[in-house]
């Protein structure tokens, strides 16, 4: 049986993997949870599936947003308990590789769109006097593994924010938290390797200068393996390419339910810790990361990244 007045829950990323199991364990808690996705095929596969309060949402869209996030209110008269900021990707690839358009989409998504979504419900939680903001952080959040660098930006730049709004809103009873996931079962690497093949080497090489060869991107309508044949990092590349199209994954991978009981604990403790590490290497690496010099950290990194 429902609870009369059951805590409520948005969720962004909801179409498949974390975002869609965090939903249905949350409502199985007794959470009211508004799951969003950005195709509407997603959506309406959610209600089907029992996830009456669905809804449409691009967080790359602020119209969106604040059509999603006013839907919810008005549904709940003005109050939402909890955001998981789920919603986001990674693009593999060399930095120099990358054009900057590369990185602007990266960022909109992982650190813009986190940022519009806070602001989106932070005034309803304010007039509550309460709430969980929730953001999916990563261990690339704190250290950087080569040929990822724009999801370990974009990273580092969502534990910054988050360490900053944590800050200000100190006293108000809304609490900022993080999540910091390693690898976990998704659709992240078949939607990195999606990626990959867009932007990789998009732009030619940069200038002495350092400005892009290409500015209108005249490379991008060429085939992937041609840019990929023509970087540098080429023969890096080879294994990148072999682990996004393979179908194994990474040793200590864990299913999206171990996401699921810290976000649990984010959102039901009394008194939630500011981060929660999630997968043996989010662990191990934040403590190497406290006791070893930056060169020693380096050495290790290379060693575990092959």
């Amino acid at each position: 049986m429902a609870k009369p007045n059951p805590p409520v829950m948005l969720i962004t990323g909801c179409s498949t993997g974390i975002g869609r199991h965090c939903a249905f364990a949350l409502q199985k808690r007794g959470w009211r949870v508004f799951a969003t996705a950005r195709n509407p095929a997603d959506v309406e596969a959610l209600v089907r599936d029992g996830l009456n309060d669905a809804l449409v949402m691009d967080v790359n869209d602020d119209a969106s947003i604040q059509r999603a996030v006013g839907t919810l209110l008005e549904r709940t008269r003005g109050r939402i308990d909890a955001l998981f900021n789920n919603a986001g990707f990674g693009q593999p690839g060399a930095l120099e590789d990358l054009p900057r358009e590369a990185l602007r989409e990266q960022f909109e998504t992982n650190v813009f769109g986190v940022h519009a979504m806070t602001r989106a419900v932070l005034p309803a939680m304010r007039a509550q006097g309460w709430g969980r903001i929730v953001q999916h952080s990563s261990v690339l959040g704190f250290i950087a593994l080569p040929w990822r660098g724009a999801y370990n930006a974009s990273k580092y730049a969502l534990e910054g924010l988050t360490d900053t709004l944590r800050q200000e809103l100190r006293g108000t009873g809304i609490e900022a938290i993080l999540i910091q996931t390693g690898p976990v079962t998704s659709r992240f690497r078949a939607n990195g390797w999606e990626r990959f093949k867009r932007w990789v080497g998009v732009g030619g090489p940069a200038t002495a200068t350092g400005i892009q060869a290409s500015a209108n991107l005249e490379h991008a309508n060429t085939d992937w393996r041609e840019r990929v044949a023509a970087s540098v990092h080429r023969d890096t590349y080879q294994a990148v390419i072999d682990r996004l199209e393979g179908d194994g994954e990474p040793p200590f991978t864990l299913g999206p339910e171990a996401v699921a009981r810290k976000l649990i604990l984010a959102v039901e403790s009394m008194d939630p810790k500011p981060r929660y590490h999630v997968t043996v290497p989010t662990h191990v690496f934040k403590a190497l990361k406290r006791c070893l010099p930056t060169r020693a950290l380096d050495t290790v990194i290379r060693w575990v990244n092959g």
